[in-house]
């Protein structure tokens, strides 16, 4: 007798999509490690009205238009905002325009939906933010044992042994509500290790690029599909954007590197360690402060000794793009 069918994973996305937003969703459609119990939605890369739509497409086109779709927060906590049309386009997608809005978002706000789930499936939910922190923190708020209830959190955001990506200091996520990730880093503080949040900045999701040759084999199964063209026309617009900044010959895949590590480990190395978030600072702030070497525990400090991150400090890249490119290959095939 055979081995029984593996167990999924529950998992809430908790979204701004975006591009990389866009291919993570997808990602999670195509991955059978994982059952998507809820997309949850945060304002970011567009407006929440847009992400609510963009998602509510996205998961139609991908087979999951049975997923609850939560709006969230629309606003920072305590600040304004606007979001970065020249990144992921005016609608969120790049260079396609979805043409309806397909289903229904749920009567649950973001919050309360993972408060909710958290606590129906104790120790069972794995929660992944690819936006802004202000959905979790607004969660914490409602229930400070979610880090407790949660299996796991991983997180898309910070930079934390490089530079910035809309500041020399701030990396988008962070930098767009700096006061929700001060909250969520000090909410898991203390936790257990297991517990801690995994942290992707762009020290390793920078390294994860998805060039035109990788799109090109992706859509190849079924090239006129409608999942191919979202792709195409997504993905096509964001490595324009990174070309015409002279990094990249090609588009980073944040999101969808959070999403596969958070499964998968094994695709990153990582380190435990402490993060603050820079609330004050002219040129610094959403800068995240982080003591990969220790320094909290040297006698001259004043700072908090505990724990409240797991940082990734390398990737393999090649295999994490690898990976993606097989999975979004066999779901547009199967799709088609």
């Amino acid at each position: 007798m055979g081995p029984g069918p593996m167990a999924r994973i529950p998992l809430i996305l908790d979204v701004d999509t975006g591009v990389d937003d866009m291919i993570a969703l997808l990602f999670a459609a195509a991955s059978p490690e994982v059952e998507l119990v809820a997309a949850t939605c945060v304002m970011g890369n567009v407006a929440v009205s847009r992400v609510v739509r963009n998602t509510l497409y996205v998961l139609e086109l991908a087979g999951l238009g049975d997923v609850e779709v939560c709006v969230g927060a629309d606003k920072p906590l305590a600040r304004s905002w606007e979001p970065f049309p020249v990144v992921h386009g005016v609608e969120g997608l790049g260079a396609y325009e979805p043409v309806e809005q397909r289903g229904t978002p749920s009567q649950r706000r973001a919050a309360e939906a993972i408060v909710s789930v958290a606590r129906e499936r104790p120790g069972e939910i794995l929660l992944v933010a690819t936006g802004p922190l202000t959905n979790v923190a607004l969660a914490v708020e409602l229930e400070p044992a979610l880090p407790e209830l949660l299996r796991g959190f991983t997180l898309m955001g910070g930079a934390f042994r490089e530079g910035g990506n809309v500041t020399p200091r701030g990396e988008a996520n962070v930098w767009m509500d700096p006061e929700a990730a001060a909250r969520v880093f000090a909410a898991w503080t203390g936790a257990a290790p297991a517990q801690l949040p995994r942290c992707l900045g762009l020290d390793v999701t920078e390294q994860v690029v998805m060039k035109r040759e990788h799109v090109e084999e992706v859509c190849s199964a079924a090239p006129v599909s409608p999942l191919a063209r979202l792709i195409r026309d997504g993905v096509g617009h964001y490595i324009a954007f990174y070309a015409s900044t002279g990094r990249f010959e090609g588009a980073c895949m944040h999101d969808p590197l959070a999403l596969a590590s958070a499964f998968n480990p094994s695709l990153c190395e990582w380190a435990e360690t402490r993060v603050e978030v820079e609330l004050e600072g002219r040129w610094t702030r959403g800068e995240t402060v982080t003591d990969l070497f220790g320094i909290r525990r040297s006698p001259w400090s004043d700072w908090e000794a505990e724990d409240n991150a797991v940082v990734a400090t390398s990737v393999d890249a090649t295999r994490a793009m690898e990976l993606i490119v097989e999975r979004l290959r066999g779901l547009v095939e199967a799709r088609a």
